[in-house]
């Protein structure tokens, strides 16, 4: 098991945003987190990352407790944080942007081969290294974000609405770059999107969210059949059961 999250609880403030949530991610899983807006789902990548602390809970990374590690440190342990929004540091160039994903490596030669190694993976980044990064697309920029956040060489990307503002085309584009990471690096992923059938189609396992609780997990494909899944989810029109609540069935 490389993470398990058990009986997580955050708030903020007086806000309940987590209420008891455990699920887990094997090595060399996609696993994805879909629910709609407000559910916690990025409020869960938070934690993760050690951005939010938890009330209560446990999170574990590889049998290790890292509640209360600090964010860099959790980086270093092989956690990296794709945030939403994907959040380029404008003014300095896409190489520089890069480099700053390896600030926990020490020997500048590890750095400038995972920095090949990311530009390798995305070529258009390596023709645009030295263009300031707010100048890029906004496809572009999400490959930026992912590259740095592939220096690390992280055994689980946290990724953060990658497909939030791409255009159709960019999105199966940014979805099979998600699909190749995970099959040709071994990098494991907890994918947090809006788009639930882009999700869907190349994760292993799913987790539904609904206001701060896990209400359904399952295999991906089996998810994307569940009647209340695609009539909550994916815009497919089913036919209404006995309950008005759309997940009657959680665990």
């Amino acid at each position: 098991m490389l993470l398990e999250v058990r009986d997580l609880v955050i708030y903020y403030g007086a806000i309940h945003a987590l209420k008891g949530v455990s699920f887990r991610v094997q090595e060399g899983e996609i696993v994805t987190l879909i629910g709609a807006n407000g559910a916690g789902k990025s409020t869960i990548l938070r934690s993760l990352s050690g951005l939010l602390r938890p009330r209560s809970g446990e999170i574990l990374f590889q049998e290790r407790l890292i509640n209360v590690v600090p964010p860099h440190k959790i980086v270093s342990l092989g956690i990296s944080h794709v945030p939403e929004g994907r959040k380029p540091f404008a003014n300095l160039t896409v190489s520089e942007n890069i480099e700053m994903g390896g600030f926990t490596i020490r020997d500048r030669r590890e750095v400038a081969r995972s920095r090949e190694q990311v530009f390798q993976r995305f070529p258009r980044l390596k023709e645009r290294a030295k263009q300031l990064a707010g100048t890029l697309s906004g496809g572009e920029q999400q490959m930026l974000a992912m590259g740095r956040g592939l220096m690390s060489q992280p055994k689980l990307l946290l990724l953060d609405e990658p497909s939030m503002g791409l255009s159709p085309i960019l999105v199966r584009e940014i979805f099979d770059i998600i699909r190749e990471i995970n099959s040709r690096m071994g990098t494991s992923i907890l994918l947090v999107e809006q788009n639930a059938y882009m999700a869907l189609s190349i994760a292993h396992r799913a987790y539904v969210l609904e206001t701060g609780s896990i209400v359904l997990e399952g295999g991906a494909e089996d998810l994307r059949a569940d009647p209340q899944v695609r009539s909550a989810y994916l815009g497919e029109m089913v036919e209404e059961g006995p309950s008005v609540h759309p997940f009657n069935h959680a665990p």
